[in-house]
């Protein structure tokens, strides 16, 4: 046989190969499946028998989870949350600079689809002036909710915190705006003022057997305090809003720029999914405590 048939034959056969090569990465034959085990393994397969266990999860390729969550600095679960809701995030920031233009009178673009027309903000007559931009009212102080507790009552509530920090400590503390002192909350659990706040709601839809904390904020100096929570369990993440009593309640004092040696003393309901019994993560601002409060 001639050399050149034979080149030409093994060129061909070269060709051949990398045409079926070519067929396999075609972007119809490269979608691939993503899952994990569940002995936390993560696979990148091309068909599900392939797939190498049973009751696997698949998942996105951007939802893949960290291969060793416990040992990043916060919890996987929390670090998810606080970036869907940071305000620096650029995602959330569309909506609040569309309202900034808007009340600086600049044209905030074409509205989106099926979006509402604008409305006068609470509280402000059509026509009236709105706020300036870039000068956002305080929020106004959250005061104490009315539950029928009597001086020496609050004064128990107080000391069972200080108490069940010796079982069960839950104090975060940080240096006071000066530097000169400490800011320290602390929470804790008692039954019996669980079962008193939820008689106290039987009447107003009731709280169902949601477990309740209580926490207090001592401020040394002038301070602000805002009850900043947020309680992860582990997948579950939980931030109490200060506005909804059902969440986050004031006995005592109130939310905002507290004066040299005020009190503050509040509870916290937390959702029926999350264990005081098991360890939960309770955060303030940038501080972070881990405990239990069940037996």
């Amino acid at each position: 046989m001639p050399l050149s048939c034979t080149r030409s034959r093994r060129a061909g056969r070269g060709l051949l190969a990398l045409w079926i090569l070519g067929l396999g990465a075609s972007p119809a034959s490269a979608a691939a499946i993503t899952g994990v085990c569940p002995d936390g393994s993560i696979y990148i397969v091309q068909r599900r028998a392939q797939v190498p266990c049973r009751d696997s999860r698949e998942v996105e390729p951007h939802e893949v989870p960290p291969l060793r969550p416990e040992y990043l600095p916060s919890p996987y679960t929390w670090q998810v949350w606080s970036q869907a809701h940071n305000p620096n995030n650029p995602y959330n920031l569309i909506d609040a600079t569309r309202k900034i233009r808007a009340l600086q009178g600049g044209s905030p673009g074409p509205p989106e689809a099926g979006a509402p027309e604008p409305q006068p903000a609470p509280g402000t007559a059509a026509g009236e002036a709105a706020p300036v931009a870039g000068r956002e009212a305080e929020p106004a102080p959250v005061a104490p909710l009315e539950l029928g507790f009597t001086d020496q009552e609050l004064r128990d509530l107080y000391a069972i915190i200080e108490l069940s920090q010796q079982a069960a400590p839950a104090t975060l503390a940080r240096k006071t705006a000066d530097g000169r002192g400490r800011f320290r909350v602390s929470l804790a659990h008692s039954a019996a003022f669980e079962q008193r706040l939820r008689q106290a709601w039987a009447s107003r839809g009731g709280l169902g057997e949601r477990p309740v904390l209580l926490f207090s904020a001592a401020a040394r100096d002038a301070e602000e305090f805002w009850a900043n929570f947020t309680f992860v369990q582990g997948h579950l993440t939980f931030q109490p809003e200060a506005a909804d009593a059902r969440q986050l309640g004031i006995l005592q004092g109130h939310l905002g720029r507290l004066a040299a040696g005020e009190v503050v003393l509040g509870y916290v309901v937390l959702p029926e999914a999350l264990s005081l019994s098991e360890d939960l993560d309770v955060y303030w601002n940038d501080r972070r405590t881990t405990t239990h409060f069940g037996s």
